[in-house]
């Protein structure tokens, strides 16, 4: 299956096997720029879906993984990473932090590591949905992998 994969979904690949992570990457028949569009192709709740936002926190790349059901409150956000202000990324400053285009931003596989939270509302989900580094891929993670492969603190995010 690698064979099939888009470039940057091969290096999350890579991340996740050095990682010891068991999902495999899953390519869909269609983009999944939003949570709501890849639970729809995945079969799945919203929530389980494991949005990956980058946002600038005073100017440093800081990686939200967030339910499908949730807004971040960036002054939550803020507060929580001891930061003073966090604002939403622009698709230059996604791409330079994560190599990864916005909408198929997966929480490993980039150029180097990122700061992450992980929203605590995914540990309600036996299995979580996060993006392969590609907006037509996935792969199946729980939330307690999330936050070990990724370094990640768990947070709530609203």
């Amino acid at each position: 299956m690698s064979e099939k994969l888009p470039a940057n979904a091969l290096v999350v690949e890579s991340a996740l096997r050095a990682l010891g992570a068991t999902g495999e990457i899953v390519v869909l028949p269609e983009k999944a720029p939003t949570a709501a569009t890849a639970a729809a192709q995945l079969g799945c709740e919203v929530g389980a879906i494991a949005n990956s936002l980058i946002f600038d926190a005073d100017g440093a790349p800081l990686l939200v993984l967030t339910s499908g059901a949730h807004r971040v409150d960036v002054e939550l956000i803020a507060r929580t990473a001891g930061v003073e202000r966090v604002r939403r990324a622009t698709p230059e400053f996604v791409r330079q932090a994560t190599g990864q285009p916005i909408g198929g931003v997966a929480p490993v596989g980039h150029p180097a590591p990122v700061r992450t939270l992980v929203d605590t509302w995914l540990s309600k989900h036996e299995v979580v949905w996060a993006a392969g580094g590609h907006p037509h891929t996935v792969f199946p993670t729980t939330f307690d992998e999330l936050v070990r492969i990724t370094g990640g603190t768990p947070v709530d995010v609203e």
